[in-house]
């Protein structure tokens, strides 16, 4: 069952992000606790929806976002921590964390799983955006199938 409004985002220790010394362990505590963050999911790094839309869309608001008291902008796949710092900086994704789901734990913590093992991509997460404070989730969209519809910049931003 997928995580909702009012629920707590669930423990995970697994995640990584790309540091100058390489990856870098993370956990839901460290991204969320006492924060108000804005996290979005796509299904994959580098695939063209996530490139060509999603995260422009983030990267180009994240000043707006931010001054709507948002302490950080967090971008999660299911993909390991060098795919996730490459992609960002191919990106120039300086103002959002990166952070690699790499075993999908996140994902299926929260319910937001996506299998993509017939077209040879394997497990993934789904796509959506949530904002989170302190923990706690006070709007989550998810799209459906390929689309992003309600998991972008603009709508997030009509949310905070």
């Amino acid at each position: 069952m997928a995580i909702a409004v009012g629920d707590k985002i669930p423990q995970v220790d697994s995640l990584k992000i790309m540091t100058a010394d390489g990856p870098e362990s993370v956990s839901t505590d460290d991204i969320f606790a006492g924060k108000k963050v804005v996290l979005f999911a796509v299904p994959g790094a580098f695939t063209p929806t996530c490139s060509a839309a999603h995260v422009p869309g983030y990267v180009a608001n994240a000043d707006k976002i931010k001054a709507k008291g948002v302490d950080s902008i967090v971008c999660t796949s299911v993909n390991d921590a060098f795919v996730m710092g490459a992609w960002g900086e191919s990106q120039n994704a300086e103002a959002i964390s990166m952070v690699a789901d790499g075993n999908g734990d996140l994902a299926q913590a929260l319910g937001l799983t996506l299998d993509l093992t017939g077209g040879g991509l394997g497990h993934r997460s789904r796509r959506y955006a949530m904002i989170v404070n302190d923990g706690v989730i006070e709007a989550i969209n998810v799209d459906e199938g390929g689309a992003m519809e309600v998991s972008d910049a603009d709508t997030m931003m009509q949310l905070l």
